[in-house]
């Protein structure tokens, strides 16, 4: 009867102490409620990789996700989850940095045409971000990526157009993208206003027009 008294109790304190750490670990370190998290609908990841935060939510949201973003990543294969699993990887967001594999689902996500991966593939190259800087591939991802109508593309396809690097028959594609486009931010107006004066210079009146017209 002591021996059954004796592990009744033991289990009781265990119990007990489950139940504490349970708890505990539904508070952060600053003792707030952590509250659950939903993994993100396509549209919103989409919305947040567009804006370039998100990275800044996975980090807000604590981490939770983890294990199900990688799982959408690396099982599912979906371009935008992928995407988001190598920016985490190849900057250390939530998981161990490794920026081979991180760069892995980067190229893995543009190979499926999600145009911020294209992009962004476009711009490590031209800056030697994770990889030695080679403006000709640089040229190429953002090339691509500007013509799926990503604005950031089109402002550096003309950056890299201005110093030397591509096809001059690639210019009034250029012109034409970034002429068109509609451009909301103040800032980046005025600097889409620039570039295409500086282009114009290099262009034949003719190809001008055209690019204005369509």
């Amino acid at each position: 009867m002591k021996v059954f008294n004796y592990l009744l109790v033991t289990l009781s304190s265990l119990a007990l102490l489950a139940c504490t750490l349970f708890s505990a670990g539904l508070y952060a370190v600053n003792d707030e409620p952590l509250q659950a998290v939903q993994i993100y609908t396509q549209d919103e990841l989409l919305d947040l990789i567009k804006q370039n935060k998100h990275l800044d939510r996975v980090k807000a949201d604590r981490c939770q996700l983890t294990r199900d973003i990688e799982d959408r990543a690396v099982k599912l294969h979906l371009p935008s989850y992928e995407f988001l699993y190598g920016d985490m990887l190849a900057w250390g967001v939530c998981v161990d940095q490794n920026a081979e594999l991180g760069m892995y689902y980067i190229r893995e996500s543009a190979k499926q045409g999600l145009v911020a991966a294209i992009e962004q593939l476009g711009r490590y190259y031209h800056v030697g971000r994770f990889v030695q800087k080679d403006s000709e591939k640089a040229y190429t991802y953002i090339l691509r990526a500007a013509e799926l109508g990503n604005l950031q593309a089109q402002l550096r396809l003309i950056d890299l157009q201005l110093a030397g690097v591509g096809s001059p028959y690639d210019f009034e594609n250029a012109y034409r993208w970034l002429h068109h486009a509609i451009i909301a931010d103040e800032k980046l107006h005025s600097k889409a206003t620039r570039q295409l004066k500086k282009l114009e210079k290099l262009m034949h009146p003719k190809s001008v027009k055209a690019a204005k017209a369509q």
